[in-house]
């Protein structure tokens, strides 16, 4: 079996390994990459310590039969102890790699808030069903919005009367996370629509920070040094550029399925209404180290000094040259089921309104 993970920000950890087929454990485990380590035989004692675990034992504790092995002196550089326990793991439930995929772009004209959230629910299914490639799609938005998520009270997030003022439409999507505001010339998203295996072996959160490794790249070839700070945000020295959501769907029949991962990016923000808008509370703010909203969100626009479109082609050859990305579209059987499901979902009062 062969397992790779590439640690966000950091190096490829590659692990081949067996199981014995009587005792269910690891055997001829070799672990790889290219990573730096000192000293130079401790990766003959990684090795060890995971010959003979068995085949079933959890990210922690791969982690800590390493762990136990190192000595003090040792070094890592570029990967940790557990980012090996994940590629185990990756192995083990013989999860995919970006590499083997033939990637989809779907960038089309601006669409109306709901339509997106259709589109986002359908791809996802698309791709589950084994009907569509993996999908990158970069949205445009057609008019402002606030994007509630799928667990969250709508009189608590959203001043009714400052989106009623501000012609802004509320949508809820199907991911859970916080209230996003977007305007179509202040605002970046994009979805990832992926097979389930993509991301096997992988904890819930490890899953935000690997699908966000290419974006990451991406502003740092724009001049911008940027992390993915847990659990589902983007961040640069100066604040919060961008936030994730997931959303997990299953396959036909219960069999594999697969994973929306999209994510709303800070341009540029009209902080003032932004907040007229949105209900963001002391709580919010308590864990952010602020006390102001204006202050948690620093906009693409000032750290790059790039037009938007221009930031928007950036990271779409950015991901083109990481793993390859054919130009594509919304066939017209799926744009029918997502303006059907957006009368009867995503612009019906009962689902926007599900939680009030």
């Amino acid at each position: 079996m062969h397992g790779e993970y590439k640690v966000p920000g950091g190096k490829l950890v590659v692990v081949d390994l067996d199981v014995d087929g009587g005792t269910g454990r690891l055997s001829n485990v070799r672990v790889g990459g290219d990573f730096f380590l000192e000293p130079d035989d401790a990766i003959a004692l990684i090795d060890a310590a995971l010959e003979g675990a068995p085949s079933d034992t959890d990210t922690a504790a791969l982690t800590a039969r390493i762990d136990a092995v190192l000595p003090a002196s040792a070094v890592l550089f570029g990967f940790t102890t557990e980012s090996v326990a994940i590629a185990v793991r990756r192995a083990l439930a013989q999860a995919t790699d970006w590499s083997d995929y033939d990637w989809q772009l779907i960038h089309e004209a601006p669409q109306p808030p709901a339509l997106h959230m259709a589109l986002d629910e359908v791809i996802t299914a698309e791709v589950a069903a084994g009907r569509r490639p993996p999908t990158l799609r970069v949205w445009q938005w057609d008019s402002p919005a606030v994007i509630i998520g799928s667990f969250q009270s709508l009189r608590n997030e959203v001043d009714a009367e400052g989106a009623a003022r501000h012609g802004v439409t509320v949508v809820r999507r199907i991911s859970g996370g916080g209230a996003m505001f977007a305007e179509p010339q202040s605002t970046i998203t994009y979805s990832l629509s992926v097979p389930e295996s993509l991301v096997s072996g992988l904890s819930f959160a490890d899953s935000y920070a690997y699908l966000d490794d290419w974006v990451l790249g991406a502003l740092g070839d724009m001049g911008i040094k940027a992390w993915y700070q847990p659990l589902n945000d983007i961040a640069t020295e100066v604040g919060k550029v961008a936030g994730a959501a997931q959303k997990r769907m299953v396959g036909p029949d219960g069999g594999p399925g697969a994973v929306l991962h999209h994510v709303t990016m800070a341009y540029d923000i009209d902080a003032d209404k932004m907040t007229e808008i949105l209900r963001i509370g002391r709580e919010k703010l308590s864990d952010k180290g602020t006390k102001s909203a204006k202050k948690r969100v620093d906009p693409l626009r000032r750290q790059t000094g790039l037009a938007r479109g221009v930031v928007i082609e950036r990271m779409i050859e950015s991901f083109r040259a990481r793993y390859g990305l054919t130009q594509g579209a919304v066939t017209e059987e799926e744009m029918a089921h997502a303006q059907d499901l957006v009368r009867t979902k995503f612009a019906a009062e009962e689902w926007t309104r599900r939680l009030p």
